[in-house]
């Protein structure tokens, strides 16, 4: 597609040159006018810049971080993370397929989930992926079964729920709490190892906590992590020799104000504090806090109006694409690409058929005007990856952008694709 200069030295990801918003030199006008809006853009070099940051700080550690595949599931991005030396988890069968496209090998791989098939632990075993986080001792039982088909030993983390609970933006990102559908509940765990070391063909190598997402504070990681350290070590004394794996999850918050980023050397510090060194082997998951803000939402005015006293910016962009203001009640910094310094309180809103449709609610924002373009900051997670075609609309179109160049990553859906797994009489079959 089209190429640009990347101005030396800058820092990566979105800023403004001679006024304009643009992404590592690139122009947002030149790729809307090329690919159309809607449409996600991403840095690939603000998801390197990341992921550097986060390897870097845990260096004296012996770790790996497994790139959380449900924060944005794209090929090129999981292209990006595994060529910077990255692992994945990923929570479905489909994932995994994924995976395996962009080039992970079943050793890059933690198959998480609360909610695993046969046919998926089936596909896990047969991929030789690293570990397979077992989330109950009802899928403990099942996965035993199945590698003994297999004639194979399952390699498992059991996946502890530590009972902590956090404070994050929204109780849906909640998981480590008390209650929760995710994880064998704390007090169980010890019996269930000891259970799973009695398995033929089960391999208990590892295990697993995620305490939730958009977390800020690390009290609830320090307590969380004392309290795998204290079941480690009972794990251990019940027989279990082949421990070697903490994985501890993700979770790391992102700024979506533009306000202060999340202290990472303060949470290396817990984690260096707490794991003893050389004793075991980190997994990290992180998602969000690799792509989180390394991409955008392209949006274009479609028009203005007032009603009841309020100002209204339609854009072409809806809740279908992007869902998380309405499921979570999401911030999203709004801004225009080519702001004229009038400044406006409106509604920013979508053309979906629900009033739930919007992007923003009683912004102060530029005073963008129809045919004008404006971005949708912090969109790079959780953005696509939830995206649908309610109201019969297309998925929108996603460009990554690296080294002063800018290329379409997965095309934007057409009419025909929307009907193109239906039948409009059905292939009957008989019920006799």
């Amino acid at each position: 597609m089209g190429e640009s200069v990347l101005t030396a030295g800058a820092e990566p990801g979105f800023r403004r040159e001679n006024g304009e918003l643009v992404c590592d030199g690139v122009s947002l006008g030149l790729i809307a006018a090329d690919v159309g809006t809607p449409v996600y853009v991403y840095s690939a070099a603000s998801i390197k810049s990341q992921f550097e940051k986060l390897s870097s700080v845990l260096a004296e550690v012996p770790h790996r971080l497994h790139y959380s595949v449900k924060a944005n599931s794209n090929l090129a991005i999981l292209g990006q993370l595994r060529r910077h030396g990255a692992g994945v988890d990923v929570v479905s069968g489909g994932e995994m397929y994924r995976a395996q496209s962009a080039g992970f090998k079943g050793s890059d791989i933690v198959f998480s989930g609360v909610g695993k098939t046969e046919r998926e632990l089936i596909e896990a075993l047969a991929l030789g992926v690293l570990l397979i986080n077992v989330e109950s001792e009802d899928e403990l039982t099942l996965l035993d079964q199945v590698a003994g088909r297999l004639g194979v030993a399952a390699p498992v983390a059991l996946r502890v729920n530590p009972e902590v609970m956090v404070d994050t933006p929204h109780p849906y990102t909640r998981t480590g709490g008390k209650g929760m559908k995710f994880g064998i509940p704390f007090d169980e765990t010890l019996i269930v190892a000891q259970r799973a070391l009695g398995m033929k063909h089960i391999r208990l190598i590892g295990i697993d906590m995620h305490v939730g997402s958009q977390i800020s504070q690390f009290e609830p990681y320090e307590i969380g992590l004392a309290r795998l350290m204290q079941l480690w070590h009972e794990i251990g004394a019940s027989g279990a020799s082949d421990l070697r794996y903490l994985d501890i999850g993700g979770g790391l918050a992102v700024s979506y104000d533009a306000g202060h980023a999340v202290d990472i050397d303060g949470f290396a510090a817990v984690v260096r504090r707490m794991v003893p060194p050389g004793e075991v082997k980190l997994i990290l998951e992180p998602g969000r806090f690799l792509v989180g803000n390394a991409g955008i939402l392209l949006t274009r005015v479609l028009y203005r109006k007032r009603s009841g006293g309020k100002n209204f910016i339609i854009v072409d962009a809806g809740m279908n694409d992007l869902i998380r203001p309405s499921h979570y009640n999401a911030y999203h910094r709004l801004e225009a690409v080519n702001p004229t310094g009038a400044r406006t309180t409106a509604d920013v809103v979508g053309p979906v058929c629900e009033s739930g449709d919007f992007l923003g609610l009683h912004r102060d924002i530029d005073d963008v005007q129809p045919g004008e373009l404006m971005a949708v900051h912090s969109a790079g997670a959780y953005g696509f990856v939830m995206s649908s075609n309610y109201n019969s609309r297309p998925r929108v179109a996603e460009v990554l952008v690296d080294k002063g160049r800018y290329g379409m990553v997965t095309e934007r859906e057409q009419y025909s694709d929307l009907v193109r797994k239906e039948r409009l009489e059905p292939e009957w079959r008989s019920a006799e």
